[in-house]
């Protein structure tokens, strides 16, 4: 099986010196065996990359090698090729050009589809070569996730009278590819993989009175993702199928409802919590996703500087007392307490938590699992974990008077309560215990310390643009440095680049604001003192505020200021 292309083809590769004669020739031997195109068994053998060999064709065949996100596409032109046909045969329409379509594929030696796309849309065109991930990714983009799969369900005509699929077929593995797969199983699978290639945190699915919004939480930031134009007419198929994979009542419309799923992925298990809530146009449903093998960060790499690291493994080393971490809802408090555990877990003490929900599974630490539907609450949980003699408690959260009383008690007869608060700052903390009805004198006795936190985008390294920042907001940042006029800082590129997906950030960290309680501080407290009160004798003492901490960040390269002042 040898062809003209294919002699041109391995004397390019050659050439090149993207394969040797060796390669070559044990490439031909598995060619022989199987009967299959020489490009495929070296792209199989991991010999060379989609990328070289599609740049080598182009030489060969005389057509552009282009990337699709630096394409111009027209909506008028992509609607000519149905989605169907656009995903079996993993090609992309991008554009008319003076009555030519010009089509992006990855394949130039199918004539046949050529033939057959110039019948279909009636046009001459012409074939620019890409990869495949670029043409999956464009049309995610243009037609929208799972078109191809809700253009199945229509074309069965079961329209808007669908409902949940009667069967709740295994989800345990969503990588599973049966032919006879519901469709709706089927979108709803997809959707959650996308989420998780996407390194989405929440998937939101919304109703309004025409449209059905779905938005993924990336970095802490929500982003609308495209979805198929008919996808409000399925919309209680794909809520009931959400909901018998979190084993909830189907049935039940009218009252918000909590679930589970669990499922793998990748390889890799996954937690997904479901919640739902009635709204005026049907049930909002709100997944988040929970990696159960996420790696454990240290204090380090969630982005605690120095001086403030110090502190804290003073704090975590301490006999008794309680420490406090303080913020929203999504600003990784629990990680960060988990962060403090796993430093000071060994098997000379006994750590035991209590949350809602077991976010991390940590080995040799006894968690418990708050279900207030049979009466485990916090509070009730925190009595039974101090009858089995621990050292070290953590309670996911202070929720109320009975769990802070509770709390504070464990801390003064000898134990290391850890717990969370919603506040806004670090100071907050200790006026929130005192407006919950624990009096002054136990707050100033038990409480070590509070951190507050926020989490900050961290800029892609490989798109981020220098510049010099407007002097007014420096004023407003109250920054003082010394050269401040001549100071360089870090913005997000505006379309970003394909290694952070456009988005011009990577991940995130951390910002910390931690006020360790001294003697002054607790006079302070005992005085009922004003939170304006305990933030300056806090300062004076060599505490970092949060925006503070989140400008050294901005000095360092590391993040932007927008970043800082949205999420401060």
């Amino acid at each position: 099986m040898s062809t003209d292309w294919e002699n041109s083809f391995k004397s390019f590769l050659l050439k090149e010196k993207l394969i040797d004669d060796e390669q070559w020739l044990y490439a031909k031997e598995i060619q022989k065996e199987n009967n299959e195109r020489i490009d495929r068994v070296l792209l199989r053998l991991n010999f060379v990359k989609e990328e070289q060999v599609l740049k080598v064709f182009s030489l060969i065949f005389k057509l552009p090698y282009i990337r699709i996100s630096e394409e111009k596409i027209e909506l008028k032109t992509v609607k000519k090729v149905s989605v169907k046909y656009a995903v079996h045969h993993k090609i992309m329409p991008l554009r008319d050009e003076n009555g030519t379509v010009l089509i992006a594929a990855s394949d130039p030696l199918d004539i046949h589809l050529q033939d057959e796309l110039r019948l279909l849309i009636g046009q001459s065109i012409k074939i620019c070569l890409t990869g495949s991930k670029d043409i999956e990714e464009a049309i995610e983009e243009y037609y929208g996730i799972g078109a191809a799969t809700m253009e199945e369900i229509a074309q069965t005509q079961i329209g808007e009278d669908i409902a949940a699929p009667p069967l709740a077929p295994d989800h345990s593995e969503l990588g599973k590819k049966a032919e006879d797969e519901a469709s709706i199983i089927k979108y709803v699978n997809q959707l959650i993989s996308d989420a998780y290639r996407n390194r989405a945190t929440d998937i939101h699915i919304e109703p309004f009175e025409g449209d059905l919004r779905i938005r993924y939480r990336i970095d802490g930031v929500l982003h609308k993702i495209s979805a198929p134009a008919t996808i409000k007419q399925f919309e209680a198929a794909i809520v009931s199928r959400i909901k018998i994979m979190a084993e909830l009542n189907i049935a039940e419309k009218r009252l918000p409802q909590d679930g589970r799923i669990k499922v793998h992925l990748e390889g890799e298990e996954i937690d997904i919590r479901v919640s739902t809530i009635p709204t005026i146009w049907g049930e909002s449903v709100d997944l988040r996703i929970l990696p159960r093998n996420r790696v454990l960060l240290g204090l380090e790499q969630l982005g605690v500087q120095e001086g403030d690291l110090k502190n804290i493994e003073k704090l975590i080393k301490m006999p008794h007392g309680i420490v406090l971490v303080t913020g929203p809802t999504g600003s990784g408090k629990t990680t960060t307490l988990y962060a403090c555990l796993n430093k000071i877990n060994s098997l000379e003490k006994m750590i035991v938590t209590i949350e809602d929900p077991v976010e991390y599974q940590l080995g040799g630490i006894n968690q418990i699992q708050v279900k207030p539907k049979i009466g485990l609450t916090f509070a009730e949980g925190l009595r039974s974990i101090l009858r089995q003699d621990p050292n070290i408690i953590m309670v996911g959260e202070i929720r109320d008077p009975e769990t802070a009383e509770i709390a504070i008690r464990a801390s003064l007869t000898g134990h290391l309560v850890f717990s969370t608060l919603h506040t806004n700052d670090a100071c907050g903390a200790i006026t929130r215990l005192i407006d919950m009805g624990i009096a002054p004198y136990l707050v100033s006795s038990s409480v070590e310390a509070a951190l507050a936190q926020r989490l900050v985008r961290v800029l892609c390294p490989h798109c981020k643009i220098a510049y010099k920042p407007d002097q007014k907001i420096l004023v407003d940042m109250e920054v003082t440095t010394s050269g401040a006029k001549d100071l360089t800082i870090y913005r997000a590129a505006d379309d970003g680049c394909e290694k952070c997906n456009h988005m011009g950030y990577q991940g995130r960290t951390g910002i910390y604001e931690l006020l360790m309680i001294d003697d002054d501080i607790r006079r302070v407290i005992l005085e009922r003192g004003a939170v304006s009160t305990i933030r300056q004798k806090g300062i004076a003492l060599g505490m970092k505020t949060l925006r503070m901490d989140g400008w050294s960040k901005v000095m360092q390269g590391i993040t932007s200021l927008d970043e800082v002042l949205r999420v401060t």
